[in-house]
C-alpha cells in the first residue's frame, strides 16, 4: 500500500515495524519477511519520500563502489542487464531498491509511509508503541510485536562550508552537480576538500568532465583505499586471480591490535591498497580502481595535506587558510567543495542495539556490531525471529564517542573490521552456514563456487582462533580510548 492511500489520522498495528528503507532497512525487511506469513503485515517507515535512504539524497554522479550485484536486500537478483563489474548510478541503485520492495512484497504484506519521521517509542505489555509524524506533522501512532529501527549511519546531506570570504563560491555535492550548471560554465579554479570516497568521485566527475581545468585537492590526513582490481578483479580472473575480500579482512584483524594503526596500514598500502596522496593516514574500506587513481593523480593541479579552516578574501585574490598555519592564494571566483564526509554530521544520543525485552532492535552507530551496518541489518534480524539477540554476547562499539576520541579514521575503521569479524565469528555458530549463504552483501560472491568454497572453509577452520585475538583487540581499543565496546549487560 502506498503512503498517498493512508490516512495520517489513524493508527495502524502490524507484526514488524522497521524505520528505514535504506540498505539497512531493506535487508531486514528480506530478513522478516522469510519468517511471516503471507497475512502479516509489516509497516515500513521512512522520511524520504521513497525507498533508498542516503541514496535518495545523494549527489547525481555517484557510484557504487562495489560491482553492483554485491549492493542488494538479502539474495535478490538485479534485472538491470550490466556486466558483472559494472558500478551502477544513483537511478539504477534506486529502481534496484523498489525491485527489492516489489519482491519481498510477493513474500508479505508490506505498508510503506514515506515522508513519516520516526519520533519516539515505547515498549508496552502488548508490543511497541512507535509515534511518528506524517508530512504535515501530524502525530502518528503505529503498534507493533516487533520493532526494527533501521537508521545506519544516519546520513544526512553535506550543506556548503562557511567561510569568510565574498569571492569564493562554496558548494556541497549534494546541492551542486559539478559536471553542470554554473559551475560547468565557469573556467575558475575548483578546491575540493576532504580525502575520502566523496572527495574522490568528485575530482574524479570534475576531470572527466572538464579536462585541463585546475582541480585541487585539500585532503587531510590523506586515505588509504582498497584496490578494486586486487579484491574483485574482472574478467577470467575472478576464476584464478585475485585476492578474495573476506581474506584481506581477515588478514587485517589479524595484524591489527588495537594499538598499531600506523604498520596496519603501511601493510595495507603495500598489500591491497591504493591512495592518490603521498602519506595517507586515514582508512574509511572505501574501494579505488587503479584507473581511477591514475586519472585523479593525473588531473589534479596541486594536492596540500592539510585541514582548511578558512577562506578569507585578500587584495583581490582569496587566501585559503590552513589549520596548520600555511595559507596559499587562488583567483576570485573560484569554487569550494565540500566533500568532508558524512560521519559526526548528526549527533544521536546512545541506545544500545537490543532493548531489554528484545522486541526493539536498533541498529545505529552507537552500538554498533557491524563494520558494514547492512550486515546488521541482514544478521541481526535473523537472531531476533529467532529468539537469540539477547541471548549471544555480540560486541558492541560507541562508534560515535570512538571517533572523536581519535586523531584519524584508521583506528576506528581497523576496529570496525574486527568486530564485524568477531560477532560473524559468534552468529555463524549461532545460525549455521545456511543463512550465510543467502547474504548477498558478502563480498566473496563475486568469485565462482569453487574460490568461495575454499575461502569459507580457511574461515571454518581458523574462526575460533581469530575470535580470541580480535576480543583481546576490542578490549584494547576500549581500554585504550575509554570507549563504549563489549557487551550489552
Amino acid at each position: 500500500m502506498s503512503t498517498s492511500e493512508m490516512n495520517p489520522g489513524r493508527g495502524e498495528t502490524c507484526d514488524v515495524c522497521i524505520v528505514g528503507a535504506g540498505i539497512v532497512g531493506l535487508n531486514a525487511l528480506y530478513v522478516a519477511s522469510r519468517y511471516l506469513s503471507s497475512d502479516q503485515k509489516v509497516i515500513l517507515v521512512d522520511r524520504h519520500p521513497r525507498a533508498g535512504g542516503m541514496w535518495v539524497d545523494a549527489y547525481p554522479y555517484v557510484r557504487l563502489h562495489q560491482p553492483h550485484p554485491l549492493f542488494t536486500a538479502g539474495d535478490i537478483k538485479w534485472t538491470i542487464g550490466k556486466e558483472r563489474s559494472y558500478l551502477a548510478t544513483k537511478s539504477e541503485i534506486l529502481e534496484h531498491f523498489q525491485h527489492c520492495m516489489r519482491v519481498i512484497g510477493q513474500r508479505v504484506r508490506v505498508e510503506e509511509y514515506f515522508g513519516f519521521d520516526y519520533r519516539s517509542h515505547e515498549e508496552t505489555s502488548g508490543g511497541v508503541r512507535i509515534t511518528c509524524a506524517g508530512p504535515d506533522g501530524t502525530p502518528f501512532v503505529i503498534t507493533a510485536t516487533k520493532l526494527i529501527k533501521a537508521f545506519g549511519t544516519n546520513v544526512v546531506p553535506l550543506e556548503p562550508l562557511q567561510v569568510s570570504s565574498n569571492r569564493m563560491r562554496s558548494v556541497s555535492p549534494n546541492y551542486c552537480d559539478v559536471r553542470a550548471d554554473d559551475m560547468a560554465a565557469s573556467d575558475a579554479p575548483v578546491w575540493i576538500i576532504g580525502g575520502g570516497k566523496t572527495a574522490m568521485d568528485t575530482a574524479a566527475a570534475l576531470i572527466t568532465a572538464s579536462p585541463g581545468r585546475e582541480v585541487n585537492l585539500v585532503a587531510g590526513p590523506g586515505t588509504v583505499f582498497i584496490n578494486r582490481d586486487r579484491i574483485l578483479p574482472r574478467g577470467a580472473r575472478r576464476w584464478w586471480g585475485g585476492g578474495m575480500p573476506n581474506r584481506l579482512f581477515i588478514d587485517i584483524a589479524r595484524h591489527f591490535d588495537g594499538t598499531n594503526e600506523p604498520e596496519v596500514q603501511d601493510w595495507l598500502l603495500r598489500t591491497a591498497g591504493l591512495a592518490v596522496t603521498p602519506h595517507p593516514n586515514n582508512f574509511f574500506a572505501g574501494l579505488l580502481s587503479e584507473s581511477e587513481q591514475r586519472t585523479i593523480r593525473e588531473g589534479l593541479n596541486t594536492v596540500v595535506m592539510d585541514h582548511l579552516e578558512d577562506a578569507v578574501d585578500r587584495n583581490g585574490s582569496v587566501e585559503l587558510r590552513f589549520r596548520s598555519g600555511n595559507s596559499t592564494e587562488t583567483t576570485a571566483g573560484s569554487w569550494l567543495v565540500n566533500c568532508t564526509g558524512y560521519l559526526l554530521h548528526t549527533s544521536t544520543p546512545y541506545e544500545p542495539y537490543v532493548s531489554p525485552s528484545g522486541s526493539v532492535l536498533s541498529i545505529q552507530t552507537r552500538s554498533a556490531t557491524f563494520g558494514f551496518l547492512s550486515f546488521a541489518g541482514y544478521f541481526l534480524t535473523h537472531l531476533m525471529f529467532r529468539d537469540k539477540l539477547r541471548e549471544l554476547p555480540l560486541y558492541a562499539v560507541d562508534g560515535d564517542d570512538l571517533r572523536t576520541k581519535t586523531a584519524t579514521a584508521a583506528a576506528v575503521t581497523y576496529g570496525a573490521l574486527t568486530l564485524h569479524l568477531y560477532n560473524l565469528s559468534l552468529i555463524y555458530d549461532a545460525l549455521g552456514p545456511s543463512v550465510f549463504l543467502r547474504c548477498g552483501l558478502d563480498f566473496d560472491r563475486w568469485y565462482p563456487m569453487h574460490r568461495r568454497l575454499g575461502d569459507t572453509a580457511h574461515f571454518v577452520r581458523t574462526h575460533h582462533h581469530d575470535q580470541d585475538h580480535n576480543r583481546r583487540t576490542l578490549d584494547t581499543l576500549r581500554d585504550r580510548f575509554d570507549a563504549r565496546c563489549g557487551p550489552i549487560v
